[in-house]
Order: structure tokens, then C-alpha cells, then sequence
């Protein structure tokens, strides 16, 4: 039994490290270079080359090196009985809130305006507790991000798919609530997961939901955006701006005319990252799980796509 690291996107080689200190045992084989593909029954990925996992026919369990796993779920050469994992790390979900505060803060007080301007020009600002902030998806993501929001005054609302109750927070839930969420959110934070129902759902119809001067934090995925539709809906003045950390090609090419609107805030997806000491243990913890036979800890559901 073999545990493999496949990935075209990040350097293998600190999670080797971190993998052999904790377990040193461990049989660790890493992409391409894999000596018996029939004895791996444990995958770490991120980004794979879509189609490799069929050279292994014994894998049970392909976990993420993030908290997302549209790259894993997207493809569908991947069998059913295959399980998926999710990384869940407070140090994520910390990073994550303290990035969307600021992005949120930055915009309510004009900072990069005042930063890139040449000129002497005061402005007005709204207050936290004058501005409410709609959060989609509420999972642990948007639930901690909700919370560092609310510590800092700010009214938020939440809305996922499903009904959820949580703390301090107005929640709506499911396509018949969605309007009633949005019509009051003069910042929208998209968290949701990206699956075959929530890709390409920051559109021009939802915008138009949105109060007149609404601002867009996008810090999910690049697919949920419908990049034009953001683009006419900030030239035509019923949005502010909006704040993007994803985009659908990363890194985001040089020509995109996101870089030269100067009511789009970019940052190169760097919102939250994940720390490879901290989650080495709960990776390791799964595939100890699976040799035993039991259930794993953040197994993603393969109908839901989260």
C-alpha cells in the first residue's frame, strides 16, 4: 500500500518533507515517477492532470492539498467508488476572514484610492455598522468570515443552498430566498464551493439583484464569475467595484482588461494558503482511517459536489 502526490501546480517537495518527518515509514511515491501504480490506494493532489488517476486501478482515496476540490471532482474519468477529501484547517479559515475584512475595509474608507491618488481629496466613508455584508456560502469559510465580520460591527447576511443557523447571522437559504438576500447587500462576498449549479452564478441577472453601488468580493473561484457581465455592471454604474483574489485563468493574463479598470482591486489568489505543517497530521489521519476501514474526517459528497 502506497500513498502518491500528483500535481502540476505546486513544488511536491516540501510535502515529502513534511509527510516523512511525521511518518517516516510512510511508502511515498510522487508523480510521475511512481515504481508500482497498483500499490497506490492513497492520493494527495491538487490540479492533476485530468485522466491520471485510471493508471491506478487500486486507489480508494484522492485527498485535496486545499480546501477546494473542483479540481479533483471536475474529472470525470475519477470512479464513484472513489472517496474525496477536503482539507479543514483553522489557520485557513483565520486568513481567510482577515483577508475579506480588509478587502472590505479598504473599500468602505477608499485606502487604495487615496493610495494611488496624486492628489489631496478627502472623502466621506461608511461606518461597519452602517453597511451589510452578504455572505454566499456558509461553510466553514463563510462561517468564519461572517464571524470576524460581526466582531468588527458589521450587520451580515448569509445564503447557501441548504438552511443553516448561525449565530448572529440573517440567514436565507435556497433559489426562493436568493432575492430577498442579495436586494440589501451593499457587499457581496462570494465563498460558495464551485459545482455544476453555483459555476458562472456572479452574473449579470444577480447583479442587477444587487442595491445600486454594490461592491463584489469575489475570493471562491474564477468560474463563478461571468467576467463581461462584472465588467458592464461596473461601466454602467450599478456596481462600485469589486475585489477579485480568482479568476478563471490564473495567473491572470497580462492584456485582461480586469488590470486596467481601476474599480477592480486584483490580488494574485493569495486570500488564504495552505500551511503544510499544519494539516500534514489530518491528511495522515485519513489514510491511517482508510487502512482501517473507517470513515475519514471532511469526506466530500460526490452528489453534491462539496
Amino acid at each position: 500500500m502506497s500513498f502518491l502526490i500528483i500535481t502540476s501546480h505546486k513544488d511536491s517537495k516540501p510535502w515529502v518533507e513534511a509527510l516523512k518527518e511525521k511518518a517516516p515509514d510512510l511508502d511515498l511515491e510522487v508523480y510521475p515517477e511512481v515504481r508500482d501504480p497498483k500499490k497506490v490506494e492513497f492520493a494527495l493532489s491538487w490540479k492533476h492532470p485530468h485522466g491520471a488517476f485510471r493508471d491506478y486501478p487500486n486507489l480508494k482515496v484522492i485527498a485535496s492539498m486545499g480546501a477546494g476540490i473542483d479540481h479533483i471532482i471536475g474529472d470525470k474519468e475519477i470512479p464513484q467508488h472513489i472517496r474525496i477529501t477536503r482539507l479543514v484547517d483553522e489557520q485557513l479559515t483565520k486568513d481567510m476572514s482577515v483577508f475579506v475584512l480588509s478587502l472590505v475595509l479598504e473599500h468602505l474608507r477608499n485606502l487604495a484610492e487615496h493610495h494611488c491618488s496624486k492628489e489631496w481629496n478627502p472623502t466621506s466613508y461608511l461606518r461597519p455598522e452602517e453597511v451589510q455584508v452578504g455572505i454566499m456560502g456558509m461553510g466553514v469559510l463563510g462561517v468564519g468570515v461572517a464571524e470576524k465580520l460581526i466582531q468588527n460591527k458589521f450587520n451580515v447576511t448569509g445564503w447557501s443552498r441548504t438552511n443553516k443557523e448561525i449565530l448572529g447571522v440573517t440567514k436565507y437559504h435556497g433559489d426562493d430566498q436568493l432575492q430577498d438576500f442579495l436586494k440589501d447587500s451593499r457587499v457581496l462576498v462570494n465563498l460558495l464551493p464551485l459545482t455544476s449549479e453555483t459555476r458562472n452564478i456572479l452574473n449579470k441577472h444577480l447583479f442587477e439583484k444587487l442595491p445600486k453601488g454594490a461592491y463584489v468580493i469575489n475570493v471562491a473561484r474564477g468560474e463563478h464569475l461571468v467576467e463581461d457581465d462584472l465588467l458592464e455592471m461596473i461601466n454602467n454604474g450599478h456596481l462600485s467595484g469589486a475585489a477579485l483574489d480568482v479568476f478563471r485563468k490564473e495567473p491572470l493574463p497580462e492584456g485582461h482588461p480586469f488590470w486596467n479598470n481601476k474599480k477592480i482591486r486584483i490580488s494574485p489568489h493569495i486570500a488564504s494558503t495552505t500551511n503544510i505543517e499544519s494539516v500534514t497530521p489530518q491528511i495522515l489521519k485519513n489514510f491511517r482511517l482508510m487502512q482501517e476501514g473507517k470513515n475519514l474526517e471532511n469526506e466530500v459528497d460526490r452528489k453534491k459536489e462539496y
